[in-house]
């Protein structure tokens, strides 16, 4: 029973001290089968350990570029293009396809999620069909990348992209990735630095990433739950940068966005109805645009998540998504092209 009080959002804000362990519950288990799994491909990469500290970019300025509704709706990608950047370019796997067709061919990619069938498709599935897209309609529900409603075609650019230029370009690979997201890198000939993604505080008895670490060697990375943050993450402790720029990083939607075109919309009906999905929503007006964006309990928890970790940072957090929820203590807004034009 959805009470009066959670109709509008209500039920997010509640589910929000459990996230941690709903996430646990739901990707734990795949993502130490994985990294198992990827035990036997220790030999193709080498330990992220390896890349910190390294002259990736030029000076001491990074940019993330992440695959949120902004990028589209704010033209991100030509703003960087015609204004260019000479610092670090990470790049979440899921904004890889935009970066490669604008060409900006990013300093570091980064992946995380465990899934089996949906992450390749960042890459290039060689072996997507049309039954298979049938199954599913992930891709095709949401506005991070309208080519993605034409599912077969974008597959086959992405393939071509990355063939043609993804040799050579480094990735941070989480162990926590599927066997057909490891073989499409290794095939791409992408620069593999691998390392263990935090599942559950790894002090406690019978951590699961306590057991990854023993297992494979390699360090682990408060990724705050998505790539996204898990991007920034590696800007600011692994290649040290001392100011990180965000785009993409929307963690919500703009007010005029669908239900039905939210990342976590299946999920969403599956747990209250279709009658009830106000609870599992917040709005949220954005101060530095004077614009209301609203986001799911997945986004909130990322969101507090990235909170407690800028405040942790030695980093300058610049947020020039120029839209989103992700605003507050440790994070300037600036818009992209202030960002892009300022003397570092």
């Amino acid at each position: 029973m959805i009470y009066e009080s959670e109709k509008k959002g209500g039920l997010a804000r509640k589910l929000l001290d459990h996230m941690g362990q709903i996430t646990q519950d739901r990707h734990g288990n795949l993502a130490r089968a994985n990294a198992r799994a990827n035990l036997a491909r220790k030999g193709a990469g080498q330990s992220l350990a390896a890349l910190r500290g390294q002259p990736v970019g030029a000076g001491e300025r990074a940019l993330v570029i992440a695959a949120g509704p902004s990028i589209r709706r704010q033209d991100t990608l030509r703003k960087v293009v015609e204004n260019g950047f000479e610092g670090a370019i990470i790049a979440t796997e899921s904004a890889m396809r935009g970066c490669l067709l604008n060409g900006i061919i990013p300093d570091l990619v980064v992946t995380l999620d465990p899934h089996v069938t949906r992450i390749v498709r960042w890459f290039g599935d060689p072996a997507l069909s049309e039954s298979a897209l049938a199954d599913d309609d992930y891709f095709r529900r949401q506005e991070q990348d309208e080519a993605f409603a034409s599912e077969m075609r974008a597959n086959e650019e992405i393939l071509r992209l990355l063939d043609e230029h993804g040799r050579g370009i480094k990735i941070a690979l989480a162990s926590s990735a599927s066997d057909v997201v490891v073989s499409r890198v290794i095939d791409c000939g992408m620069d593999i630095y691998w390392w263990n993604p935090m599942l559950d505080d790894p002090d406690e008895p019978e951590s699961i990433t306590a057991g990854m670490m023993a297992e494979n060697g390699w360090p682990c990375v408060n990724a705050g739950g998505n790539v996204g943050t898990a991007a920034w993450m590696m800007a600011t402790e692994v290649l040290e940068k001392q100011t990180v720029a965000l785009t993409g990083m929307d963690f919500g939607y703009y007010s005029d966005t669908a239900y039905k075109n939210t990342q976590y919309y299946t999920e969403a009906v599956a747990l209250v109805g279709e009658d009830n999905l106000d609870s599992l929503f917040v709005r949220f007006d954005n101060p530095h645009y004077d614009a209301w964006f609203f986001t799911d309990p997945a986004y909130l928890w990322y969101r507090e998540s990235f909170l407690e970790l800028v405040a942790d940072s030695d980093s300058k957090t610049v947020n020039c998504t120029e839209g989103g929820v992700l605003f507050g203590p440790g994070i300037d807004v600036f818009t992209l092209n202030e960002f892009l034009t300022a003397t570092p």
